[in-house]
């Protein structure tokens, strides 16, 4: 998290470390979960470019700790202050009616599988520890990644040097963006290319029924990419969290019920199956052989639209139809909460925050470095005489 009078001013900017936040990104993963339940019976989880850590440091906290947030820990706090009142004569009640036929609580329950869960974080940026995160450095697009992968998920395992996880990923979330360059189709692309690496990593390693969340820039046909996720997720959803800037073009790709395409075979050295053909699909014709639109409502809410041919003006006789399918949008978030936009005024008592964990390798460190060898700003010293 920077520094400068902007970020002063973000209030998600200041929250992040007032709460212990690595960065402010990790409202934007507390939002999605709030809107999707991402973490519902999840227990093995994949987080790649995670540095700094802000979206590991929220599996960690919500996962193992058992932390909630957002409305979840409001509803907590209501239930705390309910038996606080009520007194300890509640407390027991409630425990008793917690209690299960074979004698194990829910609570013994939710201990058990906090101990079960895996997380693993991969950037090529080394990255600060957390509580039951287990960091790799390596590159998502290369095909050693996969076994060290699985060996952080299952270091016991005899298979683990294979290309098939004995206990599947429920969740792969990718946070990583390339540096932007300000021009917007390059910006774009280059994200697109990220966003399939991560994708032909998680092909490698999600079981069926497996969620994948990533960011994306929207662009210019971007709903390609939209038709392209729907082959493999049952769901395709696209979210806007509420701290993340409207002035912005990020959004993030919510996928839920993956299932691979029958004889599809995930490998990284052939990228989402480069090179092979994918089966067409009915060609959309009318009665009186006219192309016309038509919108159909699918059962998971979804609309798909048929744009007819896709060259009228032309007087050529296109007989295959332009179908295409549009994911839903959705804005997560609290109303009531930050406008991530706005700039508020500060307290006069206001006392900075230092960040809750610096960089552990800036880009900028061997610059700084380099300046001072060379005798300060400038390559000049404050003793130094002017000319």
């Amino acid at each position: 998290m920077g520094k400068s009078s902007k970020d002063k001013r973000d209030a998600y900017y200041r929250l992040a470390k007032e709460e212990g936040w690595r960065a402010r990104s990790a409202y934007k993963l507390l939002q999605l979960d709030e809107e999707f339940n991402l973490f519902d019976g999840v227990t093995r989880v994949v987080d790649l470019c995670a540095a700094p850590g802000s979206w590991s440091q929220v599996l960690s906290r919500v996962l193992i700790k058992g932390e909630k947030f957002g409305r979840a820990g409001w509803e907590q706090k209501q239930q705390s202050m309910r038996e606080y009142v009520l007194g300890p004569s509640h407390l027991v009640k409630k425990v008793d009616e917690m209690k299960i036929a074979d004698g194990e609580t829910k609570v013994e329950e939710v201990e058990r599988k906090k101990g079960d869960v895996r997380i693993v974080a991969i950037d090529l940026q080394p990255m600060s520890p957390l509580e039951g995160v287990t960091t790799l450095r390596a590159d998502i697009t290369h095909p050693s990644t996969i076994p060290l992968l699985l060996n952080a998920l299952d270091p016991q395992s005899p298979d683990s040097s294979t290309a098939t996880p004995s206990q599947p990923v429920d969740l792969v979330i990718s946070d990583g963006a390339p540096d932007v360059t300000g021009l917007h189709d390059l910006d774009i692309y280059v994200q697109s290319q990220l966003l399939w690496a991560a994708l032909n990593l998680a092909l490698c390693v999600l079981k069926p029924g497996g969620k994948f969340v990533a960011k994306i820039f929207r662009g210019r046909d971007v709903d390609l990419l939209f038709a392209q996720l729907k082959i493999v997720f049952d769901r395709v959803r696209i979210a806007k969290p509420r701290s993340s800037r409207a002035s912005s073009v990020e959004a993030f790709v919510v996928c839920t019920g993956f299932r691979l395409p029958p004889g599809f075979k995930p490998d990284l050295e052939k990228p989402l199956g480069a090179g092979t053909q994918l089966p067409v699909p009915p060609k959309a014709t009318s009665t009186s052989g006219e192309s016309k639109v038509t919108r159909t409502v699918r059962p998971d809410g979804a609309v798909e639209i048929d744009l007819g041919t896709e060259d009228e003006e032309s007087g050529d006789d296109v007989e295959e139809g332009g179908a295409r399918w549009i994911a839903p949008f959705l804005a997560c978030g609290d109303l009531s909460a930050y406008d991530s936009d706005a700039t508020y005024h500060l307290p006069k008592d206001r006392v900075s925050l230092d960040p809750v964990q610096p960089p552990t390798a800036p880009p900028y460190k061997r610059a700084l470095e380099m300046r001072k060898l060379a005798g300060g700003a400038y390559g000049k010293t404050k003793g130094q005489d002017k000319p």
